[in-house]
């Protein structure tokens, strides 16, 4: 069993009393694609005020880094607490395994909660596929995501059809047909916010909390909910896109493609959406749009957090409710050449995290220290009371929630050709084929620059400690 030594704390008071634990609930906020790119995080230029002001009154972790550059194999980490497989069938594979032998797989996060009494709520994509089922059009309940886990698993697909339409649509029920090229990868239209597939979504999710809040005072909730934009293609309600018209957007740090082996990719996510025969890698003016598009969806996305929060409020659950919202993994807007995820290059990692609960130490202090999705579990079951699984990869967060300028740990990631750590100084791609990457963060070029032949004895170092780390074999 992989383990880390827990740090030692002082109690935290909102949560110092079982009796006050029991009765801690927990909301979880999944936005899909979202780049550690907000007001809150230092990017002026976006317009991100909801989750500023959660921001401001909790703990923004500003070196948080994913397990896997691509939504299933992120989001089976996060609703696991384990290492597990880096494609998207993932959780599916492990729902196949659990049908098997259902002895044979530890609880999820949600099954490990409503194991401890309480209701476990998913609405919109929280795993993989929106709603949690397989089948063609992600709506067969004989196929579970994630078995055993959820008392109500939600999805309102409304025009978009079923689940897969949801997934990649775009205004007023147009959906993703096999013939990507046919879908524009940007659109704003007129429209309020139920135009496009979160609106629905996030409105059954207040629907949900008000529910859940009736019940708090019995029996205690996790309601998990899945913010589907910035994810593509690219489409939020013309508003958002207004509030960036006139905005003054930085050049793309290193845009060009890395030279040697690298996990470099050509975009094919993106590139196969309509671009009307256009290329942002050598049209500038193109890739200022998409760039445009992209934080007009954070900004709507912004938007559905605090119609959430604003309702949580207003029922008067704060007090009574840790909040995390959590990115899935980054997303490169040119970077490298890339248009997407699936590298294991900072952009691809990276994503926000947040956490934020009444009587918070040091609210609106920013954590540097280096932390993983892996910690969400075991910091979930430390804040509210409950035991934490010996079977967790993880280690609580609580450390950092209580003093800010605490230190972090190396994080861990990979896909299915390599596995890399970042440590402070440093991240090493150790790629199965046997090539390395190393690059230094100390040093302004960064990960532009393969380390590896010059420095063989920090290469040596940091492989030893993925060796370590995954020593379970996985």
């Amino acid at each position: 069993m992989i383990r880390r030594l827990l740090c030692l704390f002082t109690p935290l008071l909102v949560f110092s009393s079982p009796e006050a634990a029991e009765k801690t609930n927990v909301l979880l906020i999944c936005v899909d694609d979202l780049r550690p790119e907000l007001n809150c995080y230092g990017v002026d230029y976006i317009h991100s005020p909801n989750i500023d002001a959660l921001a401001a009154r909790g703990r923004a972790f500003t070196r948080h880094y994913v397990q896997a550059p691509t939504c299933g194999a992120s989001r089976f980490t996060l609703l696991t607490g384990k290492y597990g497989g880096s494609n998207n069938d993932a959780l599916f594979q492990r729902g196949k395994a659990i049908k098997a032998n259902p002895k044979s797989i530890d609880p999820s996060m949600p099954a490990w909660l409503k194991r401890n009494g309480y209701t476990t709520v998913s609405v919109g994509k929280v795993s993989h596929h929106p709603g949690g089922h397989g089948g063609p059009d992600w709506n067969d309940p004989a196929i579970p995501e994630m078995p055993n886990s959820w008392d109500r698993n939600l999805l309102p697909f409304g025009p978009w059809q079923h689940p897969r339409g949801w997934m990649h649509g775009l205004a007023n029920g147009q959906i993703r047909t096999n013939n990507a090229k046919e879908m524009d990868v940007f659109q704003a239209l007129e429209g309020g916010d139920e135009i496009y597939p979160d609106g629905l979504a996030v409105e059954l999710t207040l629907e949900q909390l008000a529910l859940l809040g009736k019940e708090s005072a019995e029996k205690p909730f996790f309601l998990a909910t899945g913010i589907l934009r910035p994810h593509l293609p690219f489409g939020a309600p013309a508003k958002y896109l207004d509030l960036y018209k006139d905005a003054d957007l930085p050049e793309t740090p290193h845009p060009t493609r890395p030279e040697g082996k690298t996990t470099w990719h050509g975009s094919g996510e993106f590139m196969k959406y309509n671009r009307w025969k256009k290329d942002p890698n050598d049209d500038a003016a193109f890739a200022l749009e998409v760039r445009r598009h992209y934080a007009a969806c954070v900004s709507y996305a912004d938007a559905q957090v605090g119609r959430i929060i604003e309702k949580l409020d207003a029922l008067g659950l704060r007090e009574s409710t840790v909040i995390v919202l959590w990115g899935d993994h980054g997303w490169h807007l040119g970077e490298h050449a890339i248009w997407g995820k699936h590298a294991l290059f900072e952009e691809s990692l990276r994503s926000p995290l947040i956490i934020s609960y009444e009587d918070i130490a040091a609210p609106g202090a920013k954590a540097d220290g280096m932390v993983e999705t892996l910690d969400l579990f075991p910091t979930l079951t430390d804040l509210t009371g409950l035991d934490t699984p010996d079977y967790v990869d993880g280690i609580s967060l609580r450390p950092l929630l209580e003093n800010p300028k605490g230190g972090g740990h190396d994080a861990f990631s990979y896909h299915k050709k390599a596995r890399t750590i970042r440590s402070d100084d440093y991240r090493l791609i150790a790629h199965r084929s046997g090539h390395t990457e190393l690059y230094d963060h100390r040093q302004p070029d960064a990960e532009t620059r393969n380390l590896a032949e010059e420095k063989p004895e920090v290469v040596a170092a940091l492989k030893a400690k993925i060796a370590k780390r995954f020593q379970s074999g996985k």
